[in-house]
């Protein structure tokens, strides 16, 4: 049997309503954060919405330089999420971007966004 080259079109269409549901709540999360910095004239947070997870675990206190680095990241992971959109709507999806091989289902389902399977990021890694 020939070795698969792109996920079917029902694969990608699992992973888009994967996607789509984390792109939900990492905009969700980014809002909250931005209200939060934005109606923000203390460092305390304890009046902000409880589902945002980071500030509930983390310290009472986050500091305004933490929050803003956090609404960082989460603005990357939000435009990794669209890029991976693009790469369903191309058929690209899930494919190793140094191999031209598949990355395996369970990676994708963890990072949707991925565009490496674990071996080449790692052996990426290894060359800096």
């Amino acid at each position: 049997m020939e070795e698969k080259t792109r996920y079917t079109d029902e694969e990608l269409e699992e992973f888009r309503q994967i996607i789509n549901e984390k792109l939900a709540l990492a905009k969700r999360d980014y809002d909250q954060m931005m209200r939060v910095l934005t109606n923000q004239d203390s460092n305390d947070v304890d009046d902000t919405s409880p589902t945002y997870k980071a500030l509930e675990e983390g310290s009472v206190t986050q500091s305004k330089e933490e929050l803003i680095s956090m609404a960082a990241r989460q603005q990357k992971f939000i435009q990794g999420l669209k890029a991976a959109l693009v790469r369903i709507e191309n058929k690209t999806y899930g494919i190793d971007r140094i191999t031209g091989k598949l990355i395996p289902k369970e990676r994708l389902r963890a990072v949707p966004h991925a565009t490496l399977s674990v071996e080449s990021k790692l052996m990426q890694q290894n060359k800096k």
